[in-house]
């Protein structure tokens, strides 16, 4: 439960929302991300697509924010969990089933000896990539994706906005991508 040293209620941060309080909106992500996060990865079983599905449902805060009304039916918090279901609950709709008998049999998921050393030796290729990076870009990746904070913690963790750290997110992968194809690599996922 939320104390009073948390900060402003859930509708004052919408109204400053509205206003296009970025501070507001970041308080908002951060009170709710990690427990929107924990419901879609129960739901789909798949860390990615969960934090796309809380990426889209918080783009949609900040869309409708003007037209959230204080003193409706649910709380905030409530509505957030069922939009986050629904999401969840569409993207499963989406996804392709196959039959049972073509499934077939369930492979060992135990790693072998050689892909515990292709995960060492792909590791080792990271280190010395992301060493190459300015400073600040190899901060922001190590804070986010290896370190799994959230973007919004990582910029208050590196006193930018989250946009400005967003942006420094993705100019950090487009400029580890080029090192990496320097090095022989053709992107991220040969290594990550």
């Amino acid at each position: 439960m939320r104390t009073p040293e948390d900060g402003p209620g859930d509708d004052a941060l919408l109204v400053g929302t509205a206003e296009g309080d970025r501070k507001a909106f970041q308080c908002l992500m951060e009170r709710h991300s990690k427990p929107m996060l924990v419901l879609a990865q129960r739901v789909l079983g798949n860390a990615h697509d969960a934090d796309e599905v809380v990426q889209e449902t918080f783009l949609k805060v900040w869309s409708m924010a003007s037209r959230w009304e204080p003193e409706g039916r649910a709380k905030f918090s409530t509505w957030l969990y069922r939009v986050v279901l629904n999401a969840c609950l569409d993207r499963l709709r989406r996804m392709p089933m196959a039959p049972l008998d073509e499934v077939g049999e369930l492979a060992d998921r135990t790693p072998s000896s050689m892909d515990r050393a292709l995960a060492q030796q792909r590791h080792h290729i990271l280190i010395q990539a992301m060493a190459q990076l300015p400073p600040r870009q190899q901060t922001a990746l190590s804070l986010h994706y290896f370190g799994e904070v959230s973007a919004p913690r990582a910029a208050e963790i590196l006193n930018l906005s989250l946009s400005a750290c967003e942006a420094l997110l993705a100019r950090g992968k487009k400029t580890l991508r080029k090192i990496l194809a320097g090095m022989g690599i053709n992107g991220l996922g040969d290594v990550l």
